[in-house]
């Protein structure tokens, strides 16, 4: 089976390159020739990524196998987003009904090495830089008069959503049989959590928001900005949802954790902005705020444990068990402040906490 999978892969890689020559000489109207196509780490999906060097450039192949992946869907959001100001990859060739697409190639540079170092060298300048530019540009997201064809961030989508982790979180990767009261309990957090995303003004919503979708882009001599705009990528998902689910993705990252002192400034800052632009009522308070943020986070961090599971599970993707920790403790911290999280809180640090902390050390991940 496993030389079954990589036969129709090398397959797929191979039409691929040489559709985009031809859809290369079609856009460009000169063949840039054969191309070497040099793979790239993936992500959490099953697209593949390989970069190309044409004449005077480089150019990013992608494939995206149409039975996994919305290709359309990609480039709708792209022209949406674009539209409305941020810099999203320009697709110069599309096939949707292959899955391949030829992108423009931002580069190698995502915030997350950055801001690591930052953190490391105490470097708060270079940090409040960079999340100052993407914060800029989600208010210009969020902002944007035109036309929306995304599809809403309903109550069923964020419930089934949230499901993913009795599934994959308890059941598959704990092995837990949950109880009729255990069941309940966590229908009735989905609800209530659910009820608070939807009470909130709905805007565009990019819905992987974070360090390792935001890159660096580079001048026409190669030169990083980190002072510019960031390249915003992996946006397909995108849909129209709570204002701060984008925010929250940024500022309470999965894959690097700041101070709270610093995540409230950002979000001070940003409340100000969104009220501003009008993105935000006047009566909107920074007190609310901050507890919508806080339990539109739950949503989306609850529902992360179960997608961790499921990759590593499901797809092979183990790197996610290490980052599990992380997310498991935004879970507890802010759970503590917020007293209809209690009977979810009581439940989850007496039983599938210690248990998947317990599994984690059977393989081995750092819990810090």
């Amino acid at each position: 089976m496993e030389n079954s999978r990589e036969s129709e892969l090398h397959q797929r890689q191979q039409v691929l390159q040489v559709w985009a020559r031809q859809a290369l000489r079609e856009a460009l109207g000169d063949d840039p020739g054969a191309l070497e196509m040099l793979a790239l780490g993936g992500d959490a999906s099953f697209r593949r990524y390989f970069r190309a060097t044409i004449p005077g450039r480089s150019v990013l192949l992608v494939d995206a196998p149409p039975p996994q992946e919305d290709n359309p869907a990609f480039i709708r959001a792209a022209a949406e987003f674009r539209v409305a100001g941020l810099h999203t990859p320009d697709i110069l060739a599309a096939d949707v009904v292959q899955g391949f697409m030829v992108l423009q190639d931002f580069g190698d540079q995502l915030y997350l090495p950055v801001l690591q170092q930052a953190a490391a060298l105490a470097d708060m300048a270079t940090v409040d830089t960079l999340y100052g530019q993407a914060m800029n540009a989600l208010l210009l997201l969020q902002s944007s008069a035109a036309p929306t064809h995304l599809p809403p961030y309903d109550r069923q989508r964020l419930e089934q959503e949230m499901c993913l982790f009795d599934q994959w979180f308890c059941e598959q990767m704990l092995g837990m049989s949950l109880s009729t009261n255990e069941r309940s309990m966590l229908t009735e957090l989905r609800h209530t959590l659910c009820d608070t995303a939807l009470a909130q003004p709905q805007t565009r919503v990019h819905r992987d928001y974070h360090s390792r979708n935001l890159m660096i882009r580079q001048d026409e001599g190669g030169k990083l900005m980190s002072s510019s705009p960031p390249g915003v990528i992996d946006f397909q998902d995108a849909v129209i949802g709570a204002v701060t689910y984008d925010l929250v993705s940024l500022l309470r990252d999965c894959y690097i954790v700041w101070p709270e002192s610093d995540v409230q400034r950002w979000l001070g800052g940003y409340h100000a902005q969104a009220v501003d632009a009008g993105i935000l009522p006047s009566d909107y308070s920074l007190d609310q705020f901050r507890v919508d943020f806080d339990l539109m986070g739950l949503q989306r961090h609850i529902k992360v444990l179960g997608i961790f599971c499921r990759l590593a599970l499901r797809d092979g993707k183990n790197r996610y068990l290490h980052d599990l920790p992380v997310v498991m403790d935004y879970v507890c911290r802010v759970s503590t402040r917020h007293p209809v999280m209690q009977p979810f809180l009581t439940w989850f640090e007496t039983g599938p906490l210690p248990a998947m902390q317990n599994r984690l050390r059977e393989a081995r991940v750092v819990l810090s």
